[in-house]
């Protein structure tokens, strides 16, 4: 009977975990023992290996390899690091190439009782190692596509690996960083301080603490670059720390647009603080989040004193209830109101004092939450101002409306003084003194309506008209003359300064007078129609129409011999304006000048 041989030697080969595949065969080429590299290059669990033939495990390799392994088994011949090519588990439809050494075990009689077979799927191995290759190729060209500075260090700080962007960047190639402490090269060599920071940061990153600060590196043509810097330790499979993880962020760009921020913010900050009128940031619950100093001056609040507080606080106690439901209402319907329409309000200082506010509100964009900016301004000042101008106005008003209502009087009293002087001349005199008679009251009349008006600095030409006919009229009524005198002018829209109101009264009057007096002789019935329109080119047109026995030839308005046509010629002169002869029956006469006010109708 045979002695087995002893296994303890090969137990513990066989609980290493081993990249080489071991596995121990019976005479009848059957698996006692097995691990588990081999179990996993045949694709067999171990477990289901064991007790089972090699025939029955590998059948399609088993014929290349019976013969070998019945050499030997019987002739007790060591096979060592040969090569074969079969198909196994693993691998189906694939020859898998393999290095393998069988070896006889024997008993204490020197009797070959089993084999111990080498293996390594040499296909395996390089399929992995070809997938290990693609992996770290991809992984450098994942991290040559990285924007990020990113590099491996030894725990004792010397650059082993980097990618692209931090190379490129510096206009350096690897081999002048590669190998080097990573202190010393390129991009450290400006600042000794920052030197020796990155010394401590590597002995305290190796002991597993992680740093990150922004830092600013040297970069190609000794520019000047400001990154995001962190070291990190890298941990093994065991947890162990192995080598440092170096990486940083170009944030040039985001320091600029900080360091630009914070100078708008200061700028806002000294614009708001020197602003004249009282302003403030305002939420949705009416909290005061910021206020400027001219809004702590204009409240008798300490300078700051009333951020964070609640905007009600500056309300009179009579309005202080319902004024939360307004702030709800302006927020659920945010919109600008304007500075022109803005409201007096009353507002409460914090000492007590009550005093006169306008008060404009402007939504922030894209504020979220919503805040407005309230721009308040005290307007005491500015009340006080206007009432005294609207007591000087009110004075200047009764006094301008006495100065007018003496001239009318005057005038008046001349007229009365022509009337009374006619009494006692003979009949040319008394027409000459009718007639200047008529002058005076048609200036008069103007003194009147503005009087009447309470403006005094512009008229409606219709009305005017009307009362000036209406004088005439009554100077000239003469019983043995039926003569009618229409007007057609509306009562609004043709509005004339007092500076053209009688220069144009007068034309009419001399133009009438001369109808009453020519147009109609030996006591004929007629009718004179003074009309006042707006002609085409925008301007004021007075047409004085008789249906009388017409002139005898065009007047020379330029050169003529009688005192009215005189006055109409230089009157007209006075307004800028034109006369000129209509057609038709009797005398039709236009006198047309541009108005001051133009087409706007005055209210």
């Amino acid at each position: 009977m045979t002695t087995p041989p002893d296994f303890a030697v090969l137990d513990t080969l066989f609980i290493t975990d081993l990249p080489v595949g071991l596995a121990v065969l019976d005479q009848n080429l059957r698996y006692v023992r097995i691990n588990r590299a081999l179990a996993d290059f045949n694709g067999v669990p171990a477990e289901q290996l064991l007790g089972r033939s090699v025939a029955e495990v590998l059948p399609d390799a088993y014929p290349h390899l019976e013969p070998l392994l019945h050499a030997v088994l019987y002739q007790g011949q060591a096979l060592e690091k040969f090569r074969v090519k079969v198909e196994v588990p693993s691998l189906p439809g694939t020859l898998s190439e393999w290095e393998a050494s069988y070896l006889p075990l024997r008993d204490h009689a020197q009797k070959v009782v089993g084999i111990l077979v080498q293996a390594v799927n040499i296909s395996i191995q390089q399929r992995a190692e070809a997938i290990l290759r693609e992996s770290e190729t991809q992984l450098r060209r994942v991290l040559d596509g990285l924007f990020a500075f990113v590099g491996l260090l030894s725990l004792n700080g010397v650059l082993l690996e980097a990618n692209r962007a931090p190379l490129e960047a510096a206009g350096i190639s690897k081999d002048e960083v590669l190998g080097r402490k990573f202190g010393d090269t390129y991009w450290w060599s400006h600042d000794p301080e920052l030197q020796a920071w990155l010394q401590d940061a590597i002995i305290a990153a190796a002991q597993g603490q992680v740093l990150r600060r922004d830092i600013v590196v040297r970069m190609r043509q000794d520019s000047r670059m400001t990154v995001d810097f962190m070291l990190a330790p890298l941990r093994d499979g065991e947890n162990q720390i192995s080598h440092l993880i170096a990486c940083g962020i170009d944030i040039s760009d985001r320091v600029h647009s900080e360091r630009a921020l914070r100078a708008s913010e200061a700028r806002f900050r000294s614009a708001f603080n020197a602003a004249p009128d009282g302003m403030a940031l305002v939420n949705a619950s009416g909290r005061i989040l910021l206020a400027n100093s001219a809004m702590d001056r204009l409240f008798a609040c300490p300078s700051g004193g009333l951020q964070d507080r609640n905007i009600n606080v500056l309300v009179p106690a009579s309005s202080r209830a319902d004024h939360p439901a307004l702030i709800s209402q302006f927020f659920g319907n945010l919109q600008t109101r304007s500075m022109a329409k803005r409201r007096s309000l009353q507002a409460l200082r914090l000492d007590g004092s009550h005093f006169n506010v306008e008060v404009g509100l402007n939504p922030i964009a894209d504020s979220d939450p919503p805040e407005v900016l309230a721009t308040v301004t005290d307007i005491d000042e500015r009340l006080a101002a206007q009432a005294q101008i609207q007591r000087a106005l009110q004075e200047k008003t009764a006094l301008l409306s006495e100065v007018h209502h003496r001239v009318k009087n005057n005038l008046q009293i001349i007229s009365s003084l022509l009337r009374l002087q006619s009494r006692h001349v003979d009949d040319s005199v008394k027409k000459v003194l009718r007639e200047s008679k008529n002058r005076i009251r048609a200036m008069a009349l103007t003194h009147q309506l503005l009087y009447e008006r309470n403006d005094f600095t512009v008229l409606e030409l219709g009305p005017y008209v009307k009362r000036l006919a209406a004088l005439l009229r009554e100077s000239y009524d003469d019983p043995q003359q039926t003569i009618q005198v229409h007007v057609k002018a509306p009562d609004s829209g043709l509005a004339i300064h007092l500076q053209e109101a009688i220069p144009c009264g007068l034309i009419v009057n001399e133009l009438v007078t001369n109808a009453f007096k020519h147009a109609f002789p030996e006591g004929r019935v007629g009718s004179i129609t003074i009309q006042a329109t707006r002609d085409a080119e925008d301007r004021l047109a007075v047409d004085v129409c008789d249906d009388g026995v017409g002139l005898t030839q065009v007047p020379d308005w330029e050169d003529s011999r009688t005192l009215g046509f005189q006055l109409i010629h230089l009157l007209a002169d006075q307004l800028d304006g034109r006369i000129s002869q209509l057609d038709g029956h009797g005398t039709r006469i236009r006198v047309s000048f541009l108005s001051q006010f133009g087409s706007v109708p005055i209210v």
